[in-house]
């Protein structure tokens, strides 16, 4: 009995595991942080943005804050009326669905200057399947008995 619980937590283990501790933190702007006058679009092209991965904006506390917006606020820069920024100066934001998702900064003309950024979310990406082990036990039909296979692969 003992073992059947260990072999289940294993595979629990070995099936979620990976999506627990594939989410990356990503920094954005890298070293820049978050300012106005770096080209966040081109910091975000080539990299691959999966649900539970985190964005993380590092700026100078009350010179800058976050706000999570739709593709029409992001386009003509539109402070939303709705919902407070994010202002800590290292704001983490976890990537809890898929799709795009924009970003902009809301004090003065920021945005204007390229304080703006769009990604894409994909799915968390599934594991490769796990398929139980064979057991070494079998029953032969017609005995109650269990022998030993020594033909595993």
């Amino acid at each position: 009995m003992g073992l059947s619980r260990v072999f289940v937590l294993l595979l629990v283990v070995a099936t979620f595991g990976p999506m627990i501790t594939s989410a990356k933190d990503f920094l954005v702007g890298d070293q820049s942080g978050w300012t106005v006058g770096f080209d966040y679009q081109g910091w975000a092209h080539g990299k691959e943005f999966h649900i539970g991965d985190r964005l993380v904006f590092n700026y100078p506390a009350g010179a800058h804050n976050v706000y999570k917006v739709n593709g029409t606020d992001f386009q003509s820069c539109n402070v939303p009326l709705e919902g407070a920024p994010l202002t800590s100066g290292n704001d983490t934001i976890v990537l809890a669905t898929s799709g795009k998702k924009w970003y902009i900064c809301g004090v003065s003309n920021h945005c204007d200057q390229g304080q703006k950024l769009v990604i894409t979310v994909q799915p968390q990406a599934l594991p490769p399947s796990v398929a139980p082990a064979p057991s070494p036990w079998s029953y032969s039909e017609g005995s109650k008995r269990p022998f030993f296979n020594f033909n595993l692969p």
